[in-house]
């Protein structure tokens, strides 16, 4: 079916949830909304039969998942299986992720990413590469013989990118306003993480053109009260983005609610920062060489050292819900239209509305996914 409606469901349109209304797709893209009452005998209709039909959630960090690795294997095959995987939970977009490793790996990414994208993997919409220009300091699970500084032939290969979307974390101790302010010009989004940064030098780089803060709070300094750090210039910002890893491991709920207290509705997005075993792939795996293993739903290195999430959007929208009580409307943007507007796509998706892309999550009561749409068509 290239037009065809969906009814029987409650609708969040990214404002509001509404009952009663039918959703009608034509082809890759949302035609209209209208009272499910009015559809004419025409066109073909789905029945829901209950739940809650959402925008698809849109996920900006992705190392891995359903049992395959970005920097272990960077191929369109590895990246193919992540989409296909973290889809069955209600991510219709996201950005693959390659985290700090040698120059040739990150370079294979960004390859396969771009061969991806040409080949139509469904959700692909570019890579999030993170390092290798951080501080060995707050380096969590990157390993520090790769970490180093940023060159003009790295700013140079960087801007030519052609792969969609390009985000880009860097530490702003350790990469200029001057060099950050270079990469924005070129459309790269650049994200600050990783860093012992003072709160001063953060602010320098928010001013250059960064735009957010990787997975708040983790590998970055805190906030005190004579040295605010990286987290006091992202709870003080009012116009950067901050994405969060709710999962109960990297994050104290506490922490997550003064953030959300902090900044303005909008700024604060979920993320999974996922790993192979997350989407169905197995409790324990290599990465970079290092045993990583998933314990209680924890996964680290050996000697504790936290390296990613086994997490799925639907579970951080769960945990947003049940255990931070937020709204659920509220909870639903933070999975999908602020990390849209994030990544400067919110006036395609993150909505349901006339000409947005068909891209669309069905729940049901109790928040699992069903069904997944991506361009109107169904998983």
């Amino acid at each position: 079916m290239t037009r065809f409606a969906l009814k029987g469901a409650r609708l969040f349109d990214g404002d509001t949830i509404r009952e009663g209304m039918a959703v009608v797709i034509d082809q890759e893209k949302i035609e209209s909304i209208l009272p499910a009452a009015k559809l004419t005998g025409d066109i073909p209709t789905l029945d829901l039969a209950g739940g809650l039909l959402a925008p698809g959630f849109v996920d900006a960090q992705v190392n891995g998942g359903g049992g395959v690795l970005l920097n272990e294997a960077p191929t369109v095959a590895t990246i193919r299986r992540m989409a296909e995987a973290y889809r069955i939970y209600g991510t219709t977009s996201l950005l693959p992720t390659v985290i700090t490793d040698r120059t040739d790996i990150i370079h294979q990414a960004a390859d396969a990413v771009a061969t991806a994208r040409r080949e139509n993997v469904p959700g692909v919409l570019g890579i999030h590469i993170e390092g290798p220009f951080l501080d060995p300091s707050r380096r969590g699970a990157h390993p520090p013989e790769y970490i180093r500084a940023i060159t003009p032939d790295d700013v140079s290969w960087l801007t030519r990118l052609d792969c969609g979307i390009v985000l880009l974390t860097v530490s702003p101790s350790h990469v200029s306003p001057e060099t950050i302010a270079t990469l924005t010009r070129a459309g790269i989004i650049v994200s600050l993480g990783h860093s012992d940064a003072t709160a001063p030098q953060a602010a320098a780089a928010l001013a250059a053109g960064a735009r957010g803060f990787t997975h708040l709070y983790n590998a970055m300094s805190q906030l005190q009260h004579r040295e605010p750090g990286m987290v006091g210039a992202a709870l003080a910002d009012r116009a950067s983005y901050c994405g969060i890893i709710a999962d109960g491991h990297h994050v104290d709920p506490l922490a997550l609610r003064v953030a959300l207290a902090a900044k303005p509705r909008g700024h604060i997005f979920l993320v999974t920062d996922a790993m192979p075993p997350a989407a169905g792939g197995p409790a324990r795996f290599k990465l970079q060489g290092r045993e990583v293993e998933v314990r209680n739903g924890r996964l680290a290195l050996s000697d504790g050292t936290l390296a990613g999430s086994v997490l799925t959007m639907d579970q951080a929208l769960r945990y947003c819900v049940d255990i931070l009580r937020l709204d659920l409307a509220e909870a639903l943007r933070m999975a999908s239209l602020y990390p849209s507007a994030f990544l400067g796509q919110d006036r395609v998706r993150g909505r349901i509305a006339p000409d947005y892309r068909a891209d669309l999550v069905h729940l049901t009561d109790d928040l699992a996914v069903t069904t997944t749409w991506i361009d109107g068509k169904s998983s």
